[in-house]
């Protein structure tokens, strides 16, 4: 199995794992409904690919959603205060967004084309040869 096969195997079961985490705080639509949000990130190519794909990876990674986690629970606990439950859900939904992209092949940018990842090229951005 290549590299890239294994990242994108890891990135199905990050985003099962994080389904099971937002059924488990009583909220498993909610990655649904957040889906697209992430993906804003790609206004980013706006200014610019060396831009876009900064600000693409940096919400495409899984460092701040991460973060959200262990803030939701260090500061705010497991219960199902309101505050808490929201952190927890939204880092849940941008884990399940993250796993379900890598699954798909759609990694981190690099800064040359949208179309070019770290897991290789997608769509129809790949060089010839």
């Amino acid at each position: 199995m290549t590299p890239e096969l294994w990242q994108r195997a890891e990135g199905a079961v990050i985003a099962l794992v994080a389904l099971a985490g937002a059924l488990a705080l009583g909220g498993w639509w909610w990655p649904l409904v957040l889906f697209l949000v992430y993906d804003l990130s790609a206004l980013g190519y706006v200014a610019g690919t060396r831009v876009g794909a900064f600000v693409y990876n940096l919400v495409h990674a899984y460092a701040l959603p991460s973060l959200l986690l262990l803030w939701g629970v260090t500061v705010h606990g497991w219960d199902a205060s309101s505050w808490s439950r929201w952190l927890l859900l939204i880092a849940v939904s941008w884990f399940f967004h993250v796993g379900v992209d890598r699954a798909l092949g759609y990694g981190l940018k690099h800064d040359d084309s949208f179309q070019h990842t770290h897991l290789g090229w997608i769509g129809r951005g790949r060089p010839e040869g």
